[in-house]
């Protein structure tokens, strides 16, 4: 049936299903990683941990974005991307106080950790891998969900060489890298938001 906006429903439903499942993963992960991560005294596991609570922040705006407009979905991506950028500042605060007041983290359990936080964004991957080319909003999606999995693969390669090298600052500078990938994840749903932001602006005048 043309014009009945099924296909519309199908796909925000679709859509919903999936960030429900990404904001209950991540939202999971971020106090379980938070809570090792002090335990561990990790900077790179602390970092990795505020990266969830900034993709659960990414999944819930994106879930107010569904069926909105398109400029409505841009200026979600928006919120999101300026959220992150200011928890990826937050991170490097931290990594700064800790180089100075100094830190001993525990390989052993930044590499399990680790570990299990990667399994869990691969999970979140699969999940959205289907909706990764859609709208603004899912796109932001994507490239949290990707980023998060090199961050995680640091994290566990900073705790083997905290291990093997008996030294805390394997740890720091992976926290530096979690940052940055943190902060470029930020420029580059900025950057796309904004382009569609101009669209939407342009279509309606």
């Amino acid at each position: 049936m043309s014009g009945c906006g099924c296909e519309v429903e199908i796909k925000d439903q679709s859509q919903r299903q999936v960030l429900y499942w990404l904001l209950g993963i991540n939202a999971t992960m971020f106090v379980i990683e938070m809570g090792i991560g002090l335990l561990a005294d990790s900077t790179a596991l602390i970092a990795d941990s505020l990266d969830m609570l900034a993709d659960a922040v990414v999944y819930g705006v994106a879930l107010y974005a569904i069926g909105k407009s398109l400029l409505h979905k841009a200026n979600a991506a928006r919120i999101s991307g300026f959220f992150q950028m200011a928890l990826g500042l937050l991170i490097i605060i931290d990594i700064v106080r800790r180089s100075i007041y100094g830190s001993e983290p525990v390989s052993g359990l930044m590499m399990a950790m680790g570990a299990v936080a990667l399994v869990a964004n691969v999970i979140c991957l699969v999940i959205i891998r289907k909706q990764r080319n859609e709208e603004v909003h899912m796109r932001a999606s994507w490239i949290f969900s990707a980023n998060d999995v090199i961050a995680n693969l640091g994290v566990v390669f900073a705790g083997v060489l905290v291990f093997w090298l008996d030294s805390r600052w394997p740890d720091l500078f992976i926290g530096v890298i979690v940052s940055c990938v943190v902060l470029r994840g930020a420029k580059m749903i900025l950057e796309d938001a904004g382009n569609e932001r101009q669209r939407a602006l342009n279509a309606q005048s």
